[in-house]
């Protein structure tokens, strides 16, 4: 279990986090400020929208915006970089530069980690992923620096394809080993089989990482109800949209409180 603020996450149903999307200053805080907080547990802010997002004091000034807005909402902090599907092209070293300005300012509460962000992932035809010391080094210490300030989320992103329940696996328990506070990872059906894959690979994970919540999600229309029932295979936060999404597949937060509350008996711890 990981609590931030009030938020505990790993216990009871699972939490719901909507992303804040925009590519200006002023639409970020709207979005912030039109979040329905009945129905939502986090925020996430996806800096990788934002215009000014390679400027690493107009960010922090933002965060501390968005923190003024939410209260007691707590805010995940990602730059999704264009190697996971996200909109930032940016170095690794500026990476980390800049989510250790963001965890400094003390204005968000979780940080996303692109764990694999400095490995070759396309070394063979399989797509295996190659761990350096030097990479190995470079991530280890960016989480350590990080989780002294805030929690942080181990994450992976496949837009392409579902990897094998073996390799999933492997990489939630490599998350878990570079010391991050959530694993998580997400992928793309490609079938139904797929989908069956990622249950059966975050369960067997749910087991074996111990006192540690894990997310997993299969994105796209096929994934739809991985994001529905992660409380019966193990997966403990589940992302929605308001009116724009941030990755395929995502369920309107209204629709996705309800059908929670409602496969969890009704409770909506």
């Amino acid at each position: 279990m990981v609590q931030v603020k009030g938020v505990k996450i790993g216990i009871g149903m699972p939490k719901i986090c909507v992303p804040i999307t925009g590519s200006s200053q002023d639409e970020i805080l709207t979005q912030a400020q039109d979040i329905p907080k009945e129905y939502v547990d986090l925020a996430e802010w996806r800096s990788d929208f934002y215009e000014q997002g390679d400027d690493r004091d107009k960010v922090v000034e933002t965060a501390g915006l968005l923190q003024c807005i939410l209260g007691e909402l707590p805010l995940l902090f990602t730059c999704r970089t264009d190697r996971e599907g996200g909109k930032q092209s940016i170095s690794l070293s500026e990476y980390g530069s800049l989510l250790r300005a963001v965890a400094d300012s003390g204005y968000v509460d979780l940080v996303d980690v692109e764990v694999f962000r400095g490995y070759d992932t396309r070394v063979s035809s399989k797509r295996e992923w190659r761990v350096t010391d030097a990479c190995n080094e470079k991530v280890r210490n960016l989480v350590e620096y990080l989780s002294k300030r805030v929690a942080v989320i181990g994450s992976y992103h496949d837009f392409e394809r579902t990897p094998s329940r073996e390799e999933i696996l492997r990489r939630l328990l490599f998350m878990d080993r570079m010391g991050v506070d959530i694993p998580k990872m997400a992928v793309m059906p490609q079938e139904r089989e797929d989908v069956i894959c990622l249950m059966e690979a975050t369960s067997l994970a749910d087991r074996l990482i111990v006192e540690k919540p894990i997310i997993t999600m299969a994105m796209g229309r096929l994934g739809e109800v991985t994001r529905l029932s992660g409380e019966n295979f193990g997966s403990s936060v589940s992302f929605g949209c308001m009116e724009q999404s941030s990755a395929p597949g995502q369920i309107p937060v209204e629709q996705l409180r309800y059908i929670l509350k409602v496969l969890h008996g009704g409770d909506a711890e």
